[in-house]
């Protein structure tokens, strides 16, 4: 603007001069229009042009002195804005209200699972808030040696004189004093001590602001930290359908739920698909097929040289120098299911990582040592590792580490889960924590190492999904544990196992006839390798006497139940959790053949064996009184409505309303409420 007055000024300058001569020249009395003025007042004219020359050339002065040196970029190095960013409003919201804080917060740390799109949230912040500052700066921190090289190469872009590395990082912040606000990103940086000297401090500190990167823990005492997690699957959808053509929201779903909802794997799947021409669908099924190859294939749109398969490398080439137990337990984890691992699978058999889990401050530093470094997240008794990084794990595993994991699995798995499901208190919710974990282990083919210990676990889990209710997946882990142990030698006890399992599967599933043959044939192994007073025979008996019932069969029932009765008696005493089943099955005999005031007090007597055993809500106190309640009713006991809805309520406490038997209880409960009034 000055510039330009400055240019009108001198030309009025010269206007008047000119006008001057012309008057000498002409010997006119009077000027056309306003340069009559000129000619009347001249003096006064120069007097008022004069002072505003002078101003107009002095404000061009500094812009003369800013053209000897180079202007500075308004941002340097910042890498192109991603324009696929999808979501993180919200976070995006926190680092700018962290950052112009009242606390005067000059450093935030941004730390997150590899993946996760810390340096994409820096990035577009920046973006966002370009006009708040007056300068930004990218740097890479992920070698700590060549920040200070970095911060010579800024100095030159600043019009600084040449620096040594030395003292470019206080120069730097010295010169953007007169630039601030200013925001410099430092991406990737590891530990908080090796780049402490690049970080503003003392004054220089409340002049702009910094952001960090980081996968690694441990900044919290040096700078505000946001712990960044996945996307939400609402974004994760989101992303998914604004990049693939005909994505539905089913399948984008299903594909997020795959990819751990990771940003950069859900990247790289578009970047497959749109290169490919792979259909969603069909990518869908190959995540499902091919995990562990797949997140090495596509590319994201904006950075073609990161792909999850490799992410994680060089984190684990550095624990398997420093910490290679840490290595070893990651592991075990990445053959484990997505899900809490509880750390008490591996303290409880401390072999499984050759004793370290017996030396606390070994096993504090093993297990610390995935977490510092964001390759899991550690809860106060569990450790999380990514589907994602499992995978990127399982695909880097020799052959033979592989195999050796899934056998310290497999016996540390099998110490772990409660085998007595009846007696056990802590049998249901310890078999919750750790199914996902078993049928992850034994979802394949075993090796030969660990093929009996797979067949246990596949049957005591379909065991415990029986007491559930969950027989479509009880099923054919039963089946799958009695073909590994018929392929086996000396395995005929564990077939015989298996067997009556399986007859207890399908007799619930409404097929008695096959339940019959699987129960007589489980009988005759039995027989056939165990001493006549064994208890497994006794539950091959009770088995095949209920089996029985459900066919008509009642006379033949009555001894089987009988049998099975004294022989658990005599092992286990007449108080036993084993015998209350056995009064059970003998009491249902008795009942299919009219005989209530028999199955009573056979009935009273298992309640009082699993009242003094198990909680008051145990589901098997609930099946009991709900018996009891049939029974009762049928002898014209008026207690029978309370007995059943007691018994609904434990259902309903353990089962859900929901749940089949439940709503059968309370309909029992019902009925006979409405039958004593």
């Amino acid at each position: 603007m000055w510039r330009r007055l400055a240019s009108a000024v001198a030309g009025l300058l010269v206007l008047f001069v000119g006008s001057l001569a012309f008057n000498a020249a002409s010997g006119e009395s009077r000027w056309p229009g306003p340069l009559d003025f000129v000619r009347v007042h001249p003096w006064v004219v120069l007097l008022l042009l004069v002072p505003l020359a002078l101003i107009g050339l002095g404000q061009q002065s500094p812009r003369t002195d800013r053209r000897q040196g180079p202007l500075p970029p308004t941002a340097y190095r910042l890498p192109p804005r991603n324009t696929n960013f999808t979501g993180r409003d919200a976070t995006l919201l926190e680092v700018r209200q962290r950052l112009t804080s009242v606390s005067d917060v000059s450093t935030l740390v941004v730390h997150g699972l590899g993946g996760v799109g810390k340096t994409q949230i820096a990035v577009e912040y920046a973006y966002r808030y370009l006009e708040k500052y007056r300068f930004v700066a990218f740097l890479g921190a992920e070698a700590p040696d060549l920040v200070a090289p970095q911060f010579v190469a800024l100095a030159g872009e600043l019009g600084l004189p040449e620096v040594s590395s030395d003292q470019a990082i206080p120069r730097v912040y010295g010169n953007l004093v007169d630039r601030r606000p200013w925001l410099i990103i430092f991406d990737n940086a590891e530990r908080p001590g090796p780049l402490a000297h690049a970080l503003p401090s003392g004054g220089l500190a409340g002049n702009g602001h910094v952001i960090v990167t980081t996968r690694v823990s441990g900044w919290s005492s040096s700078a505000g930290v946001v712990d960044l997690e996945v996307f939400t699957r609402q974004e994760s959808v989101q992303l998914l359908a604004q990049r693939v053509p005909d994505m539905t929201d089913a399948v984008a779903d299903r594909i997020a739920e795959q990819l751990g909802d990771l940003p950069l794997a859900l990247e790289q799947a578009a970047g497959y698909m749109g290169y490919n021409r792979t259909t969603p669908e069909r990518y869908r099924d190959l995540l499902a097929s091919h995990l562990e190859a797949m997140i090495g294939l596509g590319e994201p749109s904006d950075r073609p040289a990161v792909v999850v398969a490799t992410l994680w490398r060089l984190g684990v080439e550095r624990l398997e120098t420093e910490q290679p137990q840490a290595v070893r337990l990651l592991e075990l984890c990445a053959l484990l299911a997505p899900e809490p691992v509880p750390l008490d699978l591996f303290t409880g058999s401390p072999e499984t990582l050759d004793g370290t889990p017996a030396d606390a401050l070994a096993w504090d530093t093993t297990v610390g040592a995935l977490a510092g470094l964001g390759l899991a997240r550690r809860g106060e008794t569990s450790l999380v590792v990514h589907r994602l990084v499992q995978a990127a794990i399982r695909a880097g595993m020799p052959a033979e580490a592989h195999v050796d994991a899934r056998v310290r699995l497999c016996r540390a798995l099998l110490a772990a889960v409660p085998d007595d499901l009846h007696s056990a208190p802590d049998a249901r919710p310890r078999w919750q924590q750790l199914l996902p974990h078993v049928l992850a282990v034994a979802k394949d083919d075993p090796p030969a190492e660990c093929a009996a210990e797979t067949a246990v676990l596949l049957r005591l889990a379909s065991e415990f999904l029986v007491q559930i209710g969950d027989y479509s997946m009880a099923l054919p882990l039963c089946e799958r544990a009695l073909a590994i142990d018929e392929s086996l030698d000396g395995r005929s006890a564990e077939v015989g196992f298996d067997l009556i399992a399986l007859s207890q599967i399908h007799r619930d599933l409404g097929a008695p006839e096959r339940s019959r043959r699987l129960a007589e044939r489980a009988l005759s192994v039995h027989e056939s390798c165990l001493p006549t007073d064994s208890p497994a025979i006794a539950t091959d008996l009770a088995t095949l006497a209920r089996t029985l019932c459900i066919l008509g069969e009642h006379e033949a029932a009555r001894p089987l139940a009988e049998r099975a009765l004294r022989i658990d008696e005599a092992a286990y005493g007449p108080d036993d959790p084993y015998v209350s089943f056995d009064l059970i099955a003998l009491a249902n005999v008795h009942v299919d053949l009219g005989d209530h005031a028999s199955a009573a007090p056979l009935i009273a007597r298992a309640l009082r064996i699993r009242e003094a055993k198990y909680a008051p809500d145990h589901l098997y106190i609930g099946y009991v009184l709900i018996f009891q309640a049939r029974v009762l009713h049928a002898l014209n006991d008026s207690t029978a409505a309370g007995l059943a809805r007691r018994g609904a309520q434990i259902l309903h406490t353990r089962l859900g309303r929901t749940h089949p038997k439940t709503q059968d209880a309370f309909a029992l409960a019902d009925s006979l409420q409405g039958g004593t009034r």
